[in-house]
């Protein structure tokens, strides 16, 4: 039995600490029995007066409805019980909460005793005769980083050369993209003739060493602005690089650009425009990796980094027609990179090809002390890859119904079919028919607490989007979220977690339509891998937006119907991206489109 003496003293000894912070009281002072520990609801009144009409209008918020006496007891003792809960950004203690300072309660995809990750640390890329250097600058440019780094390190082209050309090309075609925020030559200039130095001194690095890259304006570099893509921040020059950022340094990568990327990490519009589609000109490149997706689309960089929350690699991937590898959650630090969902954001790389977005994988990748998420379990740092491997004998599930109904298309279901000629076992699956669009209350709790200072003294007005899905709109509304509803959301999110693990035992990955929105939502908050890839086109007579009918933005008709790149994706276990890179390699072959670029960029 437990010791009833010491549950008493603990009891009072929270009380005690409880009253001495003037979060409790009780009811009735003068009664109170000398040293004991006062009951809830008679700390100071703080706040402003609330009356039982604000709780029966606030109900209809919290969708929780109060009977009449329980709306009086609560708004009888809402400023001396509840308010002072808001003291640490209101009161005359205001506490600052720097935007370094993470939530101290973690999100680990690893579930307690759940098998995961690779056996080996291995990395083997695809072998072979380097092909000829083109004549054609175009052609260089639109080079895979496979291709392209073989050419450096025989010393066929200089980095300097290769660095000249995508400035060139970001001189020429962005005016018209809107996709580079700020270009970088003097720095790309720089560590492009370092690189040729190194390399003629027999000092080659590896297959990023003096390639050319662009980064989403979210990851800091030092001495070079940072704006996330929005007005407050236009003019914001960061001290310190990001973590991925100095890890491309050390692999001897180039930068050219800080590439453009929705306010925020929302859609495709930042305080320079909408950044474009170099498929389809009329339309967004999607967000909020825009500028990954249009400057890797249009051979304005070697490869990018992009980020994803919600959906920002695979959406603007399957716009522009390149590959994006969103890794598993803690897999990537995102040290020195903005924050909008501690619990959710994730770095990868957008490429041209599947193996390219694998080569900048493994030079980003690993634990960082920066961030706990990627400390938290030793499989961050352990990738296994090898390009040989057959894909014969892999299982893949599918979820027949989704592929039946839109947002699936005729690409979808031919590339399901094609898996199965490759070798690949289908195996139809299914989840629980949940309300998963419930656990977005963690990604707006958490938006808008990494930007309430932004939020309450009125800068996200300045943002160019103003719209009711944009997020100055989200990020006020999202105050008024239940901290209960977030708790079970949270819990929510853990039993979503418990049934894909479930669904991830009977198969080596999944192939879903890249833009089911149960999906997207689901593998973001559940942290596995996803591989979006380009596997044919469809036909589309109006353009696609991210944002919803009425906006400047939305989606409009177009003179005629165009061809537009389509794609797949790919979800693999948790820390196993080489088995859906193996798969996507298999699909990248076996279509042969991966070398097909918009038209009007030099090619």
């Amino acid at each position: 039995m437990s010791n009833i003496k010491s549950r008493r003293e603990f009891v009072a000894g929270v009380g005690m600490a409880l009253g001495a912070a003037g979060l409790a009281g009780c009811k009735d002072t003068k009664q109170a029995t000398p040293g004991a520990p006062p009951a809830f609801g008679t700390a100071p009144a703080v706040g402003p007066e609330v009356s039982v009409g604000t709780f029966a209008e606030a109900e209809k918020l919290l969708r929780a409805p109060l009977t009449d006496k329980d709306r009086a007891e609560a708004a009888g003792n809402w400023r001396q019980a509840m308010a002072g809960l808001t003291e640490r950004r209101t009161g005359p203690k205001k506490v600052a909460i720097e935007a370094t300072v993470a939530p101290y309660s973690t999100w680990n995809p690893v579930l307690p005793g759940q098998s995961h990750g690779p056996e080996r640390d291995v990395f083997v890329r695809t072998s072979g005769a380097v092909p000829p250097l083109p004549t054609s600058d175009a052609e260089i440019a639109f080079a895979p980083v496979t291709v392209l780094s073989r050419w450096i390190e025989t010393r066929k082209i200089t980095s300097e050369r290769l660095t000249k050309i995508y400035l060139d090309r970001i001189e020429k075609y962005n005016p018209t993209l809107r996709c580079v925020i700020t270009p970088t030559p003097e720095i790309a200039m720089q560590q492009a003739k370092a690189a040729d130095a190194e390399i003629a001194a027999g000092k080659y690095r590896g297959p990023l060493h003096g390639i050319p890259w662009g980064g989403k304006d979210l990851v800091d570099t030092a001495g070079i602005r940072t704006t996330y893509g929005a007005e407050f921040h236009e003019n914001r020059v960061p001290t310190e690089d990001a973590a991925v950022v100095a890890r491309l340094h050390a692999a001897g990568a180039v930068l050219v650009g800080k590439l453009s990327m929705g306010a925020l990490a929302l859609n495709d519009v930042w305080f320079g425009g909408q950044t474009m589609n170099p498929w389809l000109l009329e339309e967004g490149s999607s967000g909020s990796s825009a500028g990954p997706g249009s400057a890797t689309a249009a051979g304005l960089v070697g490869f990018s980094i992009g980020s994803e929350t919600g959906g920002s690699i695979v959406s603007p991937s399957m716009r522009c027609g390149v590959t994006g590898l969103r890794p598993t959650f803690g897999r990537v630090p995102r040290s020195g990179a903005m924050t909008l969902c501690w619990s959710l954001d994730k770095l990868g790389p957008m490429t041209r090809t599947v193996e390219d977005a694998m080569l900048v994988l493994h030079a980003i990748q690993g634990p960082d002390a920066g961030d706990l998420a990627t400390l938290q379990n030793g499989m961050a740092g352990k990738l296994e890859f090898d390009a040989a491997i057959p894909v014969k004998g892999l299982k893949a599930g599918y979820f027949a119904g989704w592929m039946k109904e839109a947002p699936a298309t005729d690409v979808d279901r031919q590339t399901l079919a094609d898996m199965e000629k490759l070798g690949i076992e289908l195996v139809p699956v299914e989840l629980p028919d949940w309300p998963y669009s419930s656990l977005n209350t963690i990604l707006f709790a958490e938006a808008a607490a990494a930007f309430e200072d932004e939020t309450l003294d009125g800068r996200v007005a300045q943002l160019k989007a103003q719209a009711p899905d944009a997020w100055p709109n989200t990020f006020r509304q999202s105050r008024f979220l239940s901290a209960v509803d977030f708790v079970q959301a949270d819990r929510l999110r853990r039993k979503v977690a418990l049934e894909m693990a479930r669904v991830m035992s009977h198969v080596d990955l999944l192939m879903v339509p890249s833009l089911r929105d149960e999906m997207l939502t689901i593998s973001n908050h559940t942290g596995h891998p996803s591989l979006t890839l380009k596997t044919g086109y469809v036909e589309v007579s109006e353009t696609r937006s991210d944002w919803a009918p009425g906006s400047e933005y939305s989606s409009k008709k177009l003179a005629s119907s165009h061809r537009v790149p389509h794609g797949v994706t790919l979800l693999g276990r948790l820390f196993d991206e080489g088995t859906i890179a193996r798969v996507g390699l298999a699909l990248e072959r076996h279509y042969d489109i991966a070398a097909q670029h918009p038209a009007g960029f030099g090619v």
